[in-house]
């Protein structure tokens, strides 16, 4: 093919996607997004007065624990929608159409009956085909669902893509459920059954915190920001129809169908009194600290901003480590600028060791190119790196019955760091934490005391 050719070939090409952009689908224009906010006083509710003696002992701190296991990372998510008396507010990257996307669904439905407010934040960019049931499911009285930065073409993301990239590239990657503004978990999970270890094929390792006191009240703040922006569209302006109760009432007949179909491994039968034991447990568990939350506001999509807040606020905690820096990180893409911070670093006398994925249990595989480039010099920098092997699945990440058949194997999907053995720093989002980044996301980062377990990060 001549050289002519070719540029003809590409020339035809791009003007036939210039039409297609000329002509796309835009995005409502005249949206009615009814404000609302957390409750102010959660006190008032089973969970508020649960924590509530607890945290007036620790004055300023918040309680957390980590969730390690895919098991009861689920089944306090449950838990959470079982006793939450007045509100429940959810924002995810991910939300598979899988069992366990379903379960927590149909549980949400649940709640709602019982006169419980439910908000649900999720991302466009893995939600293709599903409008119609998300749709119904918000045709619920007391039942209101957003996506954040939708795609005007609900049928392509990829047109999307070709067409709006400069928006479109800007995703939400925070993953937290809040239940009465008492309890929330906030972590790397999304909702899906990869993120609980009951996949057949594939389990991520993960990691949550559950978290009381002052700390819930700020991230619902970063909830409400989200919620009421103009980057979050309520479902029923982008849906191709209006859906009413009887879709809903079809919506839960179905689910309920498909959840029956499928033998999900978890109890999700307690009573409100084994859900009232398993609560208490978590308090006493509960180790009391300053934290704060850390996010991108996502109004720095329209502004043009440089590297984000977490970016920058991650570089100053750097600068005034001085022993040691545990990373957990299932993309590790690191820029020169961090590859001259380990090795200041480590020239310091800190010692930094990192737990990343392998070729074979990456699932993203241009996420492993750029950490491949990147490895070579970070060893040479004094940076220890170890890389998880995809048959090292263990019942840390899924059931025992699924670790003997020897089907699923493990991927690493956990954002946290540990600096000087008692900061811990838990990433909502999926982004490398010594690169900058251009999603929209969110972090905890809390200082333990005596009787911390963010040393046990690596364990």
């Amino acid at each position: 093919m001549s050289f002519n050719t070719i540029i003809g070939s590409i020339s035809f090409c791009l003007s036939i996607l210039l039409t297609f952009a000329g002509c796309a689908t835009r995005l409502p224009t005249d949206v009615k997004r009814t404000p609302s906010a957390a409750i102010t006083d959660p006190t008032t509710t089973y969970l508020g007065r649960l924590f509530k003696d607890t945290a007036a002992e620790h004055p300023g701190e918040s309680g957390y624990v980590l969730i390690r296991k895919g098991r009861p990372a689920f089944t306090d998510r449950i838990a959470m929608t079982a006793l939450a008396e007045r509100s429940l507010d959810l924002q995810y990257y991910i939300w598979e159409g899988d069992t366990t996307g379903r379960i927590l669904a149909l549980r949400l439905v649940e709640a709602a009956d019982r006169g419980v407010r439910v908000r649900i934040l999720v991302d466009d960019n893995n939600i293709t085909g599903r409008d119609s049931p998300i749709a119904s499911l918000d045709a619920h009285p007391n039942i209101e669902i957003r996506i954040f930065n939708p795609f005007a073409h609900r049928g392509s993301r990829l047109f999307g893509y070709l067409t709006d990239f400069s928006r479109l590239n800007h995703r939400m990657h925070n993953k937290v459920i809040i239940a009465d503004n008492a309890l929330a978990i906030v972590g790397g999970r999304n909702i899906g059954n990869h993120y609980f270890g009951v996949h057949t094929d594939a389990n991520f390792r993960d990691l949550d915190i559950a978290t009381a006191g002052p700390i819930v009240r700020d991230l619902s703040k970063v909830f409400d920001h989200f919620w009421n922006g103009q980057w979050a569209y309520p479902i029923s302006t982008l849906a191709d129809r209006t859906h009413s109760t009887e879709d809903l009432e079809n919506a839960v007949i179905t689910t309920q169908t498909l959840i029956h179909e499928d033998a999900y491994p978890y109890p999700l039968g307690q009573d409100l009194v084994q859900l009232t034991g398993h609560m208490k447990s978590v308090l006493s568990s509960f180790i009391w600290a300053h934290g704060q939350v850390v996010w991108d506001d996502p109004s720095s999509m329209h502004t043009g901003k440089g590297a984000s807040v977490m970016y920058e606020k991650l570089h100053n905690k750097l600068q005034v480590l001085e022993d040691e820096l545990l990373i957990e990180s299932a993309y590790f893409v690191v820029e020169e600028r961090g590859v001259r911070v380990a090795r200041r670093l480590h020239e310091k006398g800190v010692k930094i060791r990192v737990l990343t994925n392998s070729l074979a249990s990456n699932d993203v595989v241009a996420a492993h190119a750029g950490y491949a480039n990147c490895r070579e010099a970070l060893i040479e920098a004094g940076v220890e790196i170890y890389e998880l092997r995809a048959d090292s699945i263990s019942p840390t990440v899924v059931e025992k019955k699924m670790v003997a058949s020897g089907k699923s194997k493990a991927a690493l999907h956990t954002k946290a760091m540990v600096f000087d053995h008692d900061h811990l720093r838990r990433q909502l989002q999926s982004g490398p934490p010594l690169g900058a980044y251009q999603h929209r996301d969110g972090g905890v980062c809390g200082k333990s005391g005596t009787g911390s377990p963010t040393g046990r990060l690596h364990e």
